[in-house]
């Protein structure tokens, strides 16, 4: 049978991803009641609007987030961020820093490595802004060099987010690996032998978006 485990976590008016990052303000452009005027009766629409920031909810970062000349969501081919064979790295919340050791004797290659910290479970709770689990620059080089497409983990920032360097950011999106922050569920998921599925909106101009990230396995 078929399964479709959900990864993304909802995004709703006012909640905060990011510590000093604006919560999105979800209305509406045209309410119901509005829409009378331009329907016959009886038929109502609502038209949605939305101001947030790109970084909100679970969201990818292509190249040009961290690169003036990397490829921006518009230029990522959908075969980078859809349909990948996928696996979870299940590294718990023992330490902060995630270590190369945590990839030993791993296949990665082609692969989208999902980071399983348990992170996921402050979502909502100050407890998520403070002291997260984060990926280190000999990790990301690790992965580089092993062949991994795209890197996702379920923490606040696959960076350690009081160094200001980013290096796991500049490491991966340097080699025109994606990743996707926030990710969440990643418990319900095998070790491998899944699809994965994070796609953007195609933005010109824009490094980050959210995304519906999923994975299908049978």
């Amino acid at each position: 049978m078929t399964r479709l485990i959900e990864l993304s976590h909802i995004i709703e008016d006012g909640m905060i991803t990011y510590t000093g990052l604006p919560g999105p303000v979800i209305g509406d452009h045209m309410s119901r009641e509005a829409s009378r005027d331009h329907y016959s009766a009886g038929t109502t629409f609502q038209i949605g609007k939305i101001e947030m920031v790109a970084n909100t909810g679970t969201y990818i970062d292509a190249p040009f987030h961290r690169y003036a000349n990397g490829s921006d969501l518009s230029q990522l081919e959908i075969t980078s961020v859809a349909n990948l064979e996928g696996v979870v790295i299940d590294v718990g919340e023992a330490a902060r820093a995630i270590k190369p050791e945590a990839f030993n004797g791993l296949n990665v290659k082609d692969k989208a490595v999902l980071i399983h910290t348990g992170w996921s479970r402050h979502w909502g709770a100050d407890r998520y802004f403070d002291g997260h689990p984060y990926l280190t620059r000999e990790s990301a080089e690790c992965l580089k060099a092993a062949g991994a497409v795209l890197v996702g983990i379920d923490s606040l920032n696959i960076d350690d987010n009081l160094d200001g360097t980013r290096p796991a950011h500049t490491v991966l999106l340097g080699a025109g690996i994606p990743i996707v922050e926030h990710l969440c569920n990643l418990d319900a998921l095998p070790g491998a032998g899944f699809k994965f599925f994070a796609v953007p909106a195609p933005i010109k101009g824009l490094g980050s978006f959210p995304v519906r990230a999923f994975a299908i396995f049978y």
